[in-house]
């Protein structure tokens, strides 16, 4: 069974990861700044963003794919990739502005959550019953 929906979704967020990565690297260079953050706030945000993504993303693909393993729909695990996606699409965007737009935050979590929560759910439900 050829998977689909997973590397769709795994992709997109890889391109999200290198565009944050390079968001810090370029900074970094601009800035003279080659280990640690340099105590520069700038730099501090730019790392953090990066690093939130890395510390989501990877696990909602995990769970995308076990849920695609597991025969879930087409259409629900894109419903389930479109909301990861954009959950760390709106998490980024609204961390990583000066200033910070909480409420695009905060719409990230949710989305990001909500993707986790289902997910899983639907995964201890597909393997207990």
């Amino acid at each position: 069974m050829p998977l689909t929906a997973t590397p769709l979704y795994a992709g997109l967020l890889a391109l999200l990861l290198v565009f944050l990565s390079f968001r810090v690297i370029f900074y970094r260079v601009s800035a003279r700044i080659s280990l640690g953050d340099g105590e520069d706030k700038a730099l501090q945000k730019r790392i953090r963003v990066q690093a939130n993504c890395v510390e989501y993303a990877p696990f909602g693909v995990i769970l995308l794919l076990l849920a695609e393993l597991q025969g879930a729909p087409l259409w629900i695990l894109h419903l389930l990739g479109l909301a990861l996606l954009a959950g760390r699409l709106l998490h980024a965007y609204g961390m990583g502005s000066t200033p910070q737009i909480p409420r695009l935050r905060q719409a990230g979590m949710v989305l990001t959550f909500t993707t986790f929560i289902v997910t899983a759910l639907g995964l201890i439900g597909h393997a207990l019953f």
